[in-house]
């Protein structure tokens, strides 16, 4: 992808998570990453994310977070997404919002168990919460350190950015990733449809019983694993 490939795509992210409803005001942002220029694109500071142009976005160096290509500032919210970046090298985008479902699960710092195939489609188990942040963390370096704890929650429970494309940052809201700031989109909204999902299985049912593990994994897998099968093949290049 060119840079002014990404660029479209990151400004198109930022309003389609608008579109979906994930956000509110300008409580949202959408990022991705040029690793080979070390690059990330984010959203301005304070700009709703239906009004973001290719030409509004912020170019950030990977390196030291110094703003390298832009007239505006970038989200506050950069440090984290720049942490993301360079802890799980295989994410290509990233996307925050504080949408209303999920944000409501890191409110109640629960991780959304694994009740059914919706969620199995995305999740390889919960959707994780972060651990409270400490006051030296939330005085200090916040935005760095909120993307430290993301990374932290998927260490300690053996997780994948693959297999948990989406963290609740404890009484904040969600950070989701994918390959691409498209898939990022993606992994958020699948996320507030689970969590919605979620929230009332267990009005219904607070004991709800969690998916077998292997439907679990069967779901998982024919969309993610080695040997997926779900949606259709790469077409094939014409010509050579």
């Amino acid at each position: 992808m060119t840079f002014e490939a990404l660029r479209d795509e990151v400004a198109a992210a930022n309003r389609a998570i608008d579109g979906a409803g994930l956000v509110t005001l300008s409580f949202g942002n959408a990022s991705g990453v040029d690793r080979e220029a070390g690059v990330l694109l984010i959203k301005p500071s304070g700009v709703r994310c239906a009004d973001v142009r290719p030409e509004d976005l912020v170019a950030v160096a990977l390196s030291d977070g110094a703003v390298v290509e832009g007239s505006l500032r970038p989200s506050s919210d950069t440090p984290t997404h720049r942490h993301l970046y360079l802890e799980l090298p295989d994410i290509g985008g990233v996307v925050h919002t504080h949408s209303t479902s999920a944000a409501a699960w890191a409110q109640a710092a629960r991780p959304i168990p694994a009740l059914g195939t919706t969620h199995a489609d995305y999740f390889r188990g919960p959707v994780l919460v972060s651990r409270s942040m400490r006051a030296a963390e939330v005085d200090g370096d916040y935005e760095w350190e909120t993307g430290r704890v993301i990374t932290e929650a998927l260490r300690e429970h053996d997780r994948t950015a693959e297999d948990s494309p989406a963290v609740l940052v404890r009484s904040h809201g969600p950070f989701a990733w994918g390959g691409t700031p498209a898939a990022a989109v993606e992994a958020a909204i699948a996320l507030e449809e689970i969590a919605t999902i979620a929230w009332r299985t267990l009005g219904i049912d607070p004991s709800a019983p969690a998916i077998q593990a292997e439907l679990l994994h069967r779901h998982f897998d024919r969309k993610h694993g080695a040997t997926a099968y779900y949606g259709q093949p790469p077409r094939a290049e014409v010509g050579g």
